[in-house]
């Protein structure tokens, strides 16, 4: 097996140096997850495995590495930290494909399919222990820290499966949604990194920040390349969330639509596309409504601020990375 990290860093590192450090260190964090995940029971190992060895890009753990080098990348608890961030996001995917009745994951059959909900739901609660035993070695903060991520998690997806109420926005509920369940962790991420790393509290703070900005703002750039994309360069089949029905940044802001000329295009979002004609109907309707610029109008306003932040670092192959995937998600949307 090939780690995520022998092939590409899922950050754009622009330092040969640093690149180079990035990568070692990453296979350092494999290394250390193929060891946490192993349980007495062996059948709970393989079922942890499953998804480990899947693949992912392993971004949260990279953030966590780079973000370290704006202090000392090699003191104690930042690969811990890693570690800690990646056994989080795995967990989550268990319980996700629960919820969301998923087939497949990272391209091979999710654990609900391979076995069945209850495996699943366990092995994502022996991942999410793992994580939380790691947790510990780092210190009373750092449990705070890990138990604030957590519930805003939990959240995130209890927001997610309940839908807005009533009298609430669904764009700004779906925006909660995205903050508690994607900026979250990688607000963490950066946040262990600079802390572990020995940063100070001004760079910890404004990178803690940067993570939770980018991080929700990469999340809505997927939602736009759904619709925008003819490659399948959001890892799906164009138009895949319109036809499931799943809300995205630009459906939700076509929905406020008042305008007499987009009648056809709010029927069609209020209908059932799973039909063919229609859900190719509904996407090119989408492709050329103003809904489009506007939520890339919104990402890169959340990538500009982000970016914003990165002035308290000192100018050097950290910061531009870091602008440098700012940059990566203020663009991928066209």
């Amino acid at each position: 097996m090939s780690s995520p990290s022998a092939s590409s860093l899922a950050l754009p590192i622009l330092d040969a140096d640093l690149e180079s450090r990035l990568r070692a260190r990453m296979e350092e964090v494999e290394a250390e997850l193929e060891s946490a995940i192993v349980s007495e029971a062996a059948f709970v190992t393989d079922a942890a495995r499953h998804l480990l060895h899947a693949g992912g890009k392993r971004f949260r753990p990279l953030l966590v590495l780079l973000t370290a080098e704006a202090g000392d990348p090699d003191a104690d608890g930042v690969l811990t930290a890693a570690c800690v961030v990646e056994l989080t996001h795995l967990a989550s995917l268990y319980h996700d494909d629960v919820m969301d009745e998923a087939v497949l994951r990272r391209g091979a059959e999710s654990a609900n399919a391979r076995w069945d909900n209850l495996v699943a739901i366990l092995t994502g609660d022996f991942l999410f222990s793992k994580s939380s035993e790691l947790t510990a070695e780092l210190g009373a903060d750092a449990v705070r820290v890990q138990a604030r991520t957590f519930t805003r998690l939990v959240e995130g997806q209890i927001l997610e499966t309940l839908g807005p109420g009533e009298e609430e926005d669904p764009l700004e509920h779906y925006l909660r949604v995205v903050a508690g369940k994607t900026g979250a962790l990688i607000a963490t991420s950066a946040r262990y990194g600079a802390r572990f790393g020995g940063a100070s509290l001004e760079v910890e703070e404004a990178l803690t920040a940067y993570g939770e900005k980018i991080g929700a703002a990469f999340q809505l750039s997927d939602d736009i390349l759904d619709i925008a994309s003819d490659s399948g360069e959001s890892g799906k089949t164009p138009g895949t969330d319109l036809r499931e029905g799943v809300p995205t940044l630009p459906v939700l802001i076509a929905a406020r639509s008042t305008n007499p000329a987009d009648a056809r295009l709010l029927e069609l979002l209020g209908a059932d596309l799973s039909e063919d004609g229609l859900h190719a109907e509904a996407l090119g309707l989408l492709r050329t409504h103003p809904a489009m610029d506007d939520a890339r109008a919104y990402v890169l306003a959340r990538a500009t601020e982000a970016r914003a932040l990165l002035e308290v670092l000192p100018e050097g192959p950290v910061r531009d990375a870091l602008d440098a995937f700012a940059e990566v998600v203020a663009t991928r949307t066209s």
